[in-house]
Order: C-alpha cells, then sequence, then structure tokens
C-alpha cells in the first residue's frame, strides 16, 4: 500500500497497466519527472512486488505483476463483504 501511496508510482502504474510493458526511457518520456525518477518509482514498485522487469539488451522492460495485487486486492475485498451481505439481507427481507 505504502508503495501505489505515491501519486506518481500510481500514474507509471496506470500507464503500465494501459499500454503495456515499457522502458524506462518510454515512461519517462510520458511523465513530468526524469528518467532517473522513474527508475527510482519502478524500483520501489518492483521491489513490493507490483511490476516486474526483463532485460533486453541494455534495456530493462518493466511490466505490471498482476499477482502482486492479490494482498492489496483481499484487503479491499475485506470491507465490501461485510456491506454486501447486509445489503443482501435488507434485499431478501424486502
Amino acid at each position: 500500500m505504502k508503495a501505489i501511496a505515491e501519486p506518481r508510482r500510481r500514474e507509471l502504474l496506470s500507464l503500465l497497466r494501459d499500454d503495456g510493458a515499457q522502458s524506462v526511457g518510454e515512461l519517462s518520456d510520458k511523465v513530468v519527472v526524469t528518467q532517473q525518477a522513474v527508475s527510482l518509482h519502478l524500483k520501489v514498485l518492483e521491489e513490493a512486488g507490483l511490476v516486474e522487469a526483463r532485460k533486453e539488451g541494455t534495456r530493462h522492460i518493466y511490466a505490471v505483476k498482476p499477482e502482486g495485487f492479490k494482498p492489496i486486492q483481499e484487503f479491499v475485498a475485506a470491507f465490501w463483504s461485510g456491506h454486501l451481505s447486509e445489503l443482501k439481507s435488507t434485499l431478501e427481507r424486502k
């Protein structure tokens, strides 16, 4: 959660989700920070298990790692389960 709390990292994740795997250079062309800053943000995301990198020659290509979002998804889903059960009970009573 801490890794995605930073707005620039969420922006990078959105770009990778929407446009697919990209290099640091490609990503830095689309955001208003330096290549070095993009690299640092991607390192945090990679350490959190949210993106993965593969090497192509001298470039690192980053992609979203969907399974890394499972803990976040489970955390958020826990808030919904109680509410959905309440809604179901209410609807069944009517």
